[in-house]
């Protein structure tokens, strides 16, 4: 039975230029994610997944090509076109956190209802929820500055899923972390994914690559190869 494809790269093509000099980061790039996927993205440093996500996720537009979310194409969408579609159908979680140093962890994970228009009783309620679910639920009123890295990037997690968005793109979030932060982050994310939530991660971490359904291989802006791991979850299942 085919899954539905909720997002799809076609032909893409992202050429940065640098006066006399032009930098194909994406080359004639095209994939497909499907709905349940849980996409590991790897490749070294300055080989183009980086740059894949944020195309990915309409924070950047390409040189050449179609991104389609839920078959519709975004490639000529107005910025407040694509501001909506990002609030509505996509999680974003970074590896530097992107939280707000004045705010607290609450009011950090509530940001993404401001741009839906939920009032703030609301909000408040909503992005309680999430926190608690993290572990965080007796450091709300806390500042960024008042909670480890591991803490923040659950703050950071939570903010991804305010609007329940189902697509969540990650960039190296285990990336500033200790280990024990990481295995945390990564069993938020395990849980994520088998409640029902498309995972796209992308990374550098060679221990990744067991997390996900789908490895796919990134080199010199190109796909090298897909792997896929039809066991995901096998282990647990086996106990």
């Amino acid at each position: 039975m085919n899954k539905k494809v909720v997002l799809e790269l076609k032909n893409i093509w992202k050429i940065y230029e640098m006066g006399d000099i032009k930098v194909e980061a994406l080359q004639d790039f095209s994939l497909q994610i499907e709905e349940g996927d849980y996409m590991v993205v790897m490749g070294p440093s300055g080989s183009g997944k980086s740059t894949f996500l944020q195309i990915t996720g309409c924070l950047d537009k390409p040189t050449k090509g179609e991104v389609l979310i839920d078959g519709v194409n975004t490639s000529n969408m107005s910025d407040n076109q694509l501001a909506k579609v990002r609030n509505q159908k996509l999680g974003f979680v970074f590896q530097s956190f992107n939280l707000l140093s004045k705010m607290t962890a609450q009011e950090n994970a509530a940001l993404p209802l401001v741009y839906s228009g939920i009032p703030l009783k609301r909000r408040m309620n909503r992005a309680k929820e999430l926190l608690e679910k993290v572990g965080l639920g007796e450091r709300i009123h806390h500042k960024p500055n008042e909670l480890s890295g591991g803490q923040q990037q659950r703050v950071a997690i939570s903010r991804a899923l305010a609007n329940d968005p189902p697509v969540v793109l990650a960039d190296e979030p285990t990336g500033n972390l200790d280990s024990k932060s990481s295995e945390e982050i990564l069993k938020i994310l395990e849980n994520l994914h088998k409640n029902g939530k498309t995972i796209i991660v992308v990374t550098h971490d060679p221990d990744m690559v067991h997390c996900g359904n789908k490895v796919v291989h990134v080199l010199d802006g190109k796909i090298e190869r897909i792997d896929i791991n039809e066991n995901l979850y096998a282990e647990e299942r086996g106990r």
